[in-house]
């Protein structure tokens, strides 16, 4: 009897955690990054997609954040690694680029 609880148990056990994997899988994939906190191709990042490490090393090699929706850069602040469309990059070539300092940080 308690073996086939145990292997009652073990199958439900085995279909919930396959149901759990399936379903963070499919709801979220984190862009590949590099030690600076920018993805490898350059691509943008998804809201949410820097951590706290990422935007330490991103601020210790003097990098702003760039919204590429409204063209705007932050050295830190609220929206510093925030915005849903945006990637790390120096100030010069932010500049070179064509964005605009932001205003308030």
């Amino acid at each position: 009897m308690k073996r086939a609880i145990c292997i009652v148990l073990t199958i439900c056990s085995a279909i919930v955690f396959a149901a759990a994997q399936q379903g963070s899988s499919t709801s979220q994939a984190p862009a590949a990054t590099t030690q600076s906190g920018a993805t490898q191709s350059g691509a943008t990042q998804p809201k949410g997609g820097n951590s706290a490490s990422d935007l330490a090393a991103a601020k210790a090699a003097h990098k702003v954040w760039v919204n590429l929706d409204t063209g705007i850069y932050h050295k830190g602040g609220r929206w510093y690694g925030k915005t849903k469309n945006g990637k790390f990059m120096t100030v010069d070539d932010a500049k070179k680029a064509g964005y605009k300092a932001a205003k308030r940080d």
